[in-house]
């Protein structure tokens, strides 16, 4: 099972993501902000809260996202370096 197992924010809604496999991936949160549930986390203030409970990130007010689906839409730091000019 895919736990997320630390989390950092960084600039323009990403999150670095730490897994249990040992790897560590950005996710884009950009796509998701437009759904009702995400709208808090339109405020940079509020998205910097992000914390890690029982495997996958969340943020106050019992707003979160499945690990799994992190996973699958990140990409590992090192090949997020080789995609950036």
């Amino acid at each position: 099972m895919i736990e997320v197992t630390a989390v950092s924010t960084v600039e323009d809604f990403m999150l670095v993501l730490t897994f249990n496999t040992g790897e560590q991936r950005r996710f884009d949160m950009r796509p998701y902000l437009h759904y009702p549930v995400f709208q808090r986390l339109t405020n940079p203030g509020f998205f910097s809260l992000a914390r890690v409970d029982y495997g996958t990130v969340t943020w106050p007010g019992e707003i979160d996202i499945a690990p799994e689906r992190l996973y699958a839409e990140s990409v590992e730091v090192d090949e997020q370096k080789a995609l950036d000019p």
